[in-house]
């Protein structure tokens, strides 16, 4: 039997708000947290002074769990491994690599970590390594993208682990959410919905293109690189699609992308930044709260639960 991940973290919804670069702060953390899910820090590249700040507001901002998302293969990594400890935070979420040299300390910290995979072999690693559960994220998602899709890859995933799964991509609605769980999903993580929310800090622009945006406004760019990242259409994603037609280097492409995040999430420039978001993005038309967005959406889940008929 699959323990229960509401139980393991202590929160009132199974849903994880996305650890989204320059984007998920204490702000959007702690509202998701106040809502009965689980906010998440995201760690990125960001200096580790700024991230245990950030850490410390949302203790301020909630008394719920919260967690923090640590990338591996980043020049932080180590020190963030190490600071999560110190300010005792409850959850620690992990991309881009194998958190195993960390699992001890996390483990006699009393941490829950939770991997993100995209792939049955990864996630098998995961779990014998020791991870308490597993985010299986389907290349639906925003921002940095795998292989498999999201209904292709939760079933697989659920059948190759006994822990936990959190499904992840394209999930942005109560739709989304019974889809998730029909397949088996012990969870959901949801970050494009809470581009939206109305204590998500980014630019305005960011939200605008966000919440006009349509079905087929969201595009992968940088595959020829082998990191690809799903973002909405605008000049800066041309530029990527043009240079990688031309077959230019990968050191070429990769520089085009340097600062665009936050020239998209700060600044705002619809020309010139990086514009993430999932495939969702359509789907999205109203800025609400953190608990609006996660109240509508499990009621939603309820209703078509409720409908459904017996074959």
């Amino acid at each position: 039997m699959r323990k229960n991940i509401c139980e393991i973290i202590d929160i009132k919804y199974p849903i994880f708000q996305g650890a989204m670069a320059w984007i998920a702060n204490a702000s959007l953390a702690s509202a998701v947290s106040n809502a009965g899910g689980l906010g998440i820090i995201a760690g990125g590249n960001a200096p580790v002074d700024m991230i245990r700040n950030e850490i410390r507001k949302a203790k301020e901002l909630t008394d719920k769990p919260f967690g923090v998302n640590i990338m591996l293969l980043s020049d932080n990594a180590e020190e963030l491994a190490k600071i999560v400890v110190e300010e005792g935070v409850k959850v620690v979420t992990t991309g881009a690599g194998n958190p195993g040299k960390y699992m001890d300390m996390w483990k006699e910290a009393g941490i829950v970590v939770i991997p993100v995979v995209a792939s049955c072999g990864l996630a098998k690693r995961m779990e014998k390594a020791g991870a308490d559960a597993v985010i299986a994220e389907g290349c639906e998602s925003g921002g940095h993208v795998g292989k498999l899709t999201t209904m292709a890859l939760l079933p697989q995933v659920i059948d190759a682990v006994n822990i936990p799964v959190i499904g992840a991509g394209g999930i942005g609605d109560g739709r989304g959410v019974a889809a998730a769980f029909a397949l088996g999903c012990d969870g959901i993580q949801v970050g494009t919905r809470f581009l939206a929310a109305e204590e998500c800090t980014i630019h305005e622009n960011y939200k605008d293109l966000v919440l006009n945006a349509k079905d087929i406004d969201v595009v992968v760019t940088g595959r020829s690189t082998g990191h690809p990242v799903q973002v909405i259409k605008n000049k800066l994603a041309r530029r990527f699609d043009m240079l990688e037609k031309s077959g230019a280097s990968k050191e070429e492409i990769e520089k085009l992308g340097t600062g665009a995040l936050p020239k998209a999430v700060i600044e705002g420039n619809l020309d010139e930044g990086s514009f993430m978001a999932g495939q969702i993005a359509g789907l999205i038309s109203k800025k609400q709260t953190c608990k609006e967005i996660i109240t509508e959406m499990f009621e939603e889940y309820n209703n078509i639960i409720s409908g459904l008929k017996e074959i």
